[in-house]
């Protein structure tokens, strides 16, 4: 990992939709060993995927709710079942193993309390929790998909 390619992956980050020729420019690079360079991130798994993203408000999902999940169930097959439970509800949007007392948090996107009500009746149905506690975000201060670059190791 070099300045070109964090300089790529930054453009990237902030608009995929980028032209080679755009991002080459943004790198400092001529196209072709711009367009090789992202070959190469692509193969190499960095750049995992280019998405569009979307306005949850106009979506009427503007809502967010933080799910804190605790189970007294810790094996490999409870864990087996909870990811088949929470992997096709589409509300549930990002799911993370923690240590602590919480063991689960999960982040959903819904139209209104109703509507969360409904996706925790379902979740509650498909695997069993011992304690499952919802938090509604009244303010989003700061949301970004894009990751910090300095700590990509430098190339060999």
């Amino acid at each position: 990992m070099d300045t070109f390619d964090r300089r790529i992956l930054a453009a990237l980050q902030g608009d995929a939709t980028l032209s080679i020729a755009e991002l080459a420019e943004r790198a400092g690079l001529s196209p072709t060993p711009c367009w090789r360079r992202i070959q190469r991130l692509e193969e190499a798994g960095v750049i995992r995927r280019r998405v569009a993203i979307l306005d949850r408000d106009k979506l009427n999902v503007g809502v967010t709710v933080f799910i804190a999940v605790r189970t007294s169930q810790h094996t490999a097959a409870w864990l087996d079942r909870f990811h088949a439970a929470v992997a096709d509800i589409p509300e549930i949007v990002d799911v993370h193993r923690l240590s602590g007392e919480i063991d689960y948090l999960l982040r959903a996107v819904v139209p209104d309390i109703r509507a969360y009500d409904a996706l925790y009746k379902r979740l509650i149905a498909r695997i069993e929790l011992t304690d499952v506690t919802s938090m509604f975000a009244m303010e989003e201060i700061k949301s970004t998909t894009e990751i910090p670059l300095d700590y990509a190791a430098p190339r060999r």
